[in-house]
C-alpha cells in the first residue's frame, strides 16, 4: 500500500490542552496504523492503536474515546460494524473513516451511520492533522455547548421558536427525518418551493442539535453578487480591494463550533462552489487578500434550494462533487396545496400569534367552516408564507369576536380557481376527477396569464413564475401551448 505519509508538509503544532484528543486508531495495515498513530502523538494526543476488530468494538464500549479512526473495509469485522458500536457507546464520539476506495455510495452510508467525515487514501500527515485541528475544535464545542445550555435555556425563555405544525404525512415524514439527523453533524441539504418552511427546518434541526449553543449563521446566496457573496462568506484582509480598510472575519469564521445555513444554494457561481467544497473538504478558511491559512473551522452545513437538486447538477448549477458533500441527508418539504389537512392548524396558528402581535385586546375573530374550506381550494403559490401573510392581513382588519367569511379574505388579483366559479356540472363529478379539472383550468388559465406577462419571453417567465425553464416548458407541452406565441394562445 502507498505510504500515506510521503507528502509530509507542515509542522506539528501542540494543541492547548483542553483540545488534545484521546484517540483510537483502527487498521490492519501495520504501516498506516503506526505513522498515524506517530503523526497524533507529535500533536500532543492520547493514541490507542489496534489492528483487530474484535479488540476494537471492546475498546469502545469499554474506554470513552474523543475520536475513532478506523479503516472502513476491515476483516471479519468491518470498519462499518465499529462505527456503529462506537457512537452507539458514546453519542459524542468523533468517527473519522478511512478508505482506499472512496465510492460516493460507501462514503454516504458511513456519515448517515455517524461517521463525522471521511479520509480517502492514501492521505499526507498534513490532511490528517487539518482533520484532527478540525475534531478538536468539534469536541470543544460540544462540551462549552453543555455548559452553556442550561443557562440559555433561562435566557431565551420566552423566546417562543415558530412551530413546525401539520398532520399531513408527507410533511411529519421531513419533520421525523430532521427530528433523527439534528443529534448529528450530517449535512442536510433541503429542498422545496419558496415559502414552505425550509428555514424553519434548518432552525429546527440546529436548536435539537449539539450545536444549539453556538450560532446558527444564515446567508442568502441569491440575495449578494458574486463579488460581495464571496467577501461576507469567506471574510477578507485589509487592503484586499478598495474599501477594505480593515480585517474581517467572513460567516465561515462566525459560524465556527454552529451551523451555517446556505439558502438558495444553486444560486451561487461555480467558482465559488469550488472554494466552498475545499472548506468542506479541510476545514480551512482563506480570506481574500490573504496569502496564508487565516482558520481552521468546524461548521455543520445546511442548505436549501427551491430547485429540484439533482436537476441543479444536470443544468449545470451545481457541483456534482459539492452536491454529494452538502446532501447527506435530503430532506424535501411538500407544497402547501399537497398538505391541504394542515391549513386549518396553520390559519388557526397564525391567526391567533397575529391577533396577539397587533391587536392584543378583545376575544379574536374565528375562522368559520366556509372559510377554512375556501382557504383549502386557493392555489397558494406563495405556500405557508403567504397564508400567513393573508391571515395577518385579516388579523389587523378584523373586528373583536366577529367571524371571518370567505368573502373577506384578500385574493391580490390572483385570479385563483375558486374565484371563476364552480361550474353545477363539475360539483356533481368524483371528488379526484373534478379536482383534476380544477387543476388543469387553473394551469391554463395561469400560463396564458404568465406568458402575456413575459411577452413570450420563456427566461423572464420562468423568472416570473418562479421555476426553470425546463419545468415551464413541460407545463406547457403538457397543455399545448407554443413556446413561440407571446399571447399564451393555445395551439
Amino acid at each position: 500500500m502507498t505510504d500515506p505519509f510521503l507528502s509530509n508538509s507542515g509542522s506539528a503544532t501542540v494543541p492547548d490542552k483542553g483540545n488534545r484528543l484521546r484517540i483510537l486508531v483502527v487498521d490492519d495495515d501495520r504501516t498506516l496504523r503506526d505513522g498515524c498513530a506517530s503523526v497524533l502523538q507529535m500533536e500532543g494526543h492520547v493514541v490507542t492503536s489496534t489492528g483487530r476488530g474484535e479488540e476494537a468494538i471492546e475498546l469502545v464500549k469499554r474506554r470513552k474515546f474523543d475520536m475513532v479512526l478506523v479503516d472502513l473495509y476491515l476483516t471479519p469485522i468491518s470498519g462499518m460494524e465499529i462505527l456503529k458500536a462506537a457512537v452507539e457507546a458514546h453519542k459524542d464520539v468523533i468517527v473519522l473513516v478511512m478508505t482506499g476506495n472512496p465510492s460516493v455510495a460507501s462514503s454516504i452510508e458511513a456519515l448517515r451511520a455517524g461517521a463525522w467525515d471521511y479520509l480517502p487514501k492514501p492521505f499526507s500527515a498534513s490532511h490528517l492533522k487539518l482533520l484532527i485541528g478540525r475534531a478538536a475544535h468539534a469536541a470543544a464545542s460540544t462540551k462549552d455547548a453543555k455548559e452553556i445550555k442550561p443557562s440559555l435555556v433561562i435566557q431565551n425563555g420566552a423566546g417562543e421558536p415558530m412551530p413546525l405544525l401539520g398532520v399531513s404525512p408527507s410533511f411529519k415524514k421531513a419533520v421525523e427525518l430532521a427530528q433523527k439527523v439534528a443529534a448529528t453533524d450530517a449535512s442536510v441539504m433541503i429542498s422545496g418551493e419558496s415559502g414552505t418552511g425550509k428555514e424553519l427546518i434548518a432552525q429546527f434541526i440546529h436548536r435539537h442539535s449539539r450545536r444549539t449553543a453556538r450560532k446558527l449563521v444564515p446567508l442568502n446566496c441569491a440575495a449578494l453578487p458574486d463579488n460581495l457573496l464571496e467577501s461576507e462568506m469567506f471574510g477578507y484582509r485589509k487592503g484586499a480591494f478598495t474599501g477594505a480598510d480593515r480585517d474581517k472575519a467572513g460567516l465561515l469564521e462566525v459560524a465556527n463550533g454552529g451551523t451555517l445555513f446556505l439558502d438558495e444554494l444553486t444560486e451561487m457561481t461555480m467558482p465559488l462552489q469550488a472554494k466552498l467544497l475545499r472548506v468542506l473538504q479541510d476545514g480551512v478558511v482563506r480570506r481574500l487578500g490573504s496569502e496564508t491559512q487565516d482558520a481552521v473551522v468546524d461548521v455543520r452545513f445546511i442548505s436549501a434550494t427551491n430547485r429540484d437538486p439533482q436537476e441543479a447538477v444536470q443544468q449545470g448549477l451545481l457541483r456534482e462533487d459539492l452536491f454529494y458533500r452538502l446532501r447527506v441527508v435530503p430532506i424535501k418539504l411538500p407544497p402547501l396545496r399537497k398538505r391541504l389537512e394542515d391549513i386549518p392548524l396553520l390559519a388557526e396558528f397564525f391567526l391567533k400569534r397575529s391577533w396577539e402581535r397587533h391587536r392584543a385586546s378583545g376575544p379574536p375573530p374565528a375562522l368559520t367552516a366556509d372559510t377554512i374550506t375556501f382557504l383549502q381550494t386557493r392555489p397558494w403559490r406563495g405556500n405557508v408564507r403567504e397564508l400567513q401573510n393573508v391571515i395577518e392581513h385579516m388579523a389587523v382588519i378584523a373586528e373583536a369576536g366577529r367571524p371571518i367569511e370567505p368573502a373577506d379574505i384578500p385574493t391580490y388579483d390572483e385570479a385563483p380557481v375558486a374565484d371563476a366559479g364552480l361550474p353545477t356540472a363539475l360539483m356533481t363529478e368524483a371528488f379526484h376527477t373534478a379536482k383534476d379539472t380544477l387543476i388543469a383550468h387553473f394551469e391554463q388559465e395561469y400560463l396564458s396569464r404568465l406568458t402575456t406577462r413575459a411577452g413570450g419571453n420563456m427566461s423572464k417567465a420562468a423568472r416570473l413564475a418562479g421555476v426553470d425553464r425546463t419545468t415551464l416548458y413541460r407545463l406547457m407541452e403538457k397543455h399545448g401551448f407554443r413556446r413561440d406565441v407571446p399571447s399564451g394562445a393555445s395551439g
